[in-house]
């Protein structure tokens, strides 16, 4: 019991009570049936069921009307808000392995997207992703990454991908020379050694490089985040940054991310949507404590000042409250 009571203070979406799977399909069939179609009827239900009912209610919807639900909706709505909405019904791990396929197989690479993914997933997620990718694509994860990458930040998402993260405490006495030696390896060094970060940063355990962090900033004077931005540049930047944010605070890291979203001129749909479909059960709620002391502003009041339409209304309800 104690357990689900922690994961229903972490994530904004829940098991709804009284499910009834085939109930739900009749529901959603009967909004799209007929003249025109009834958004809030499936924003109103798909956001407020978890993923493993939702995935029951695929089921229910093939048993009941004999036909793809997932098809159906996408025929009738369009724009950001079907993406949203066909977001929400993929499992997690064949959403990841979706969302990784795509930044490879697109117009460019998309590494930013391949760096969030790998870096904030554990090993057992990383395991489930690319065996969902092979099962979803017929292809090989690892291959079509070092394919479409190059260079350091190759390594680095070829380390990563195989999801073998030491899982051990932190040992007081290698942290001090973790710490050491990524110092002479970039800040005390002519030029960088990053075999030395990737080496560390990708296989060391999360408790472990919390102290090797303590540990450099004691050596340094200089937070590790401060000096990978001043040690490299572009994609590999990107990813030793990323691994290093999801390391300190995870939580933190995605509510940035969806800051640098919705700040500007535009809005990065892509990325919102992704967080907010893929943290909705893990730790959102988390995510908008971080937003809103960091930003003085709540994410909701963000989503609703940056976003319209359905699309609006669908992205407030998995945010699930202004607070």
């Amino acid at each position: 019991m104690a357990a689900k009571g922690v994961a229903r203070t972490r994530g904004t979406i829940h098991d709804f009570p009284d499910f009834d799977a085939n109930k739900d399909a009749e529901t959603l069939h009967k909004a799209m049936k007929g003249f025109g179609t009834d958004e809030d009827i499936i924003l109103d239900l798909l956001t407020q069921r978890s993923n493993a009912q939702r995935q029951q209610i695929i089921i229910g919807y093939k048993t009941v009307v004999g036909k793809d639900l997932i098809d159906d909706l996408k025929s009738e709505i369009s724009g950001t808000f079907e993406s949203l909405i066909v977001a929400l019904l993929y499992p997690p791990a064949r959403y990841d392995a979706k969302e990784l396929y795509d930044a490879v197989k697109g117009a460019g690479t998309s590494e930013d997207v391949l760096a969030e993914i790998l870096a904030s997933r554990s090993n057992a997620q990383i395991h489930q992703i690319v065996e969902a990718y092979k099962e979803e694509f017929d292809s090989n994860l690892e291959d079509d990454l070092t394919s479409d990458t190059s260079g350091y930040f190759e390594r680095v998402l070829v380390s990563l991908v195989q999801g073998n993260r030491d899982q051990t405490d932190a040992d007081p006495d290698l942290a001090v020379e973790d710490a050491k030696a990524l110092y002479e390896a970039g800040e005390n060094a002519w030029g960088t050694d990053e075999e030395k970060f990737i080496s560390i940063l990708c296989s060391r355990s999360v408790p472990h490089l919390l102290a090797v962090f303590d540990e450099y900033q004691k050596i340094n004077e200089i937070d590790l985040e401060d000096s990978i931005s001043g040690e490299c540049s572009g994609s590999l930047q990107c990813a030793m940054l990323a691994i290093v944010k999801c390391v300190k605070n995870k939580p933190a890291y995605f509510a940035e991310k969806l800051y640098n979203a919705m700040k500007g001129a535009g809005t990065d749909d892509h990325t919102l949507i992704r967080i907010m479909v893929s943290r909705s059960e893990v730790d959102l709620v988390e995510i908008k404590a971080f937003y809103k002391a960091k930003y003085d502003e709540t994410l909701h009041s963000s989503i609703v000042g940056d976003t319209g339409g359905d699309y609006k209304d669908a992205l407030v309800k998995i945010c699930a409250g202004d607070d």
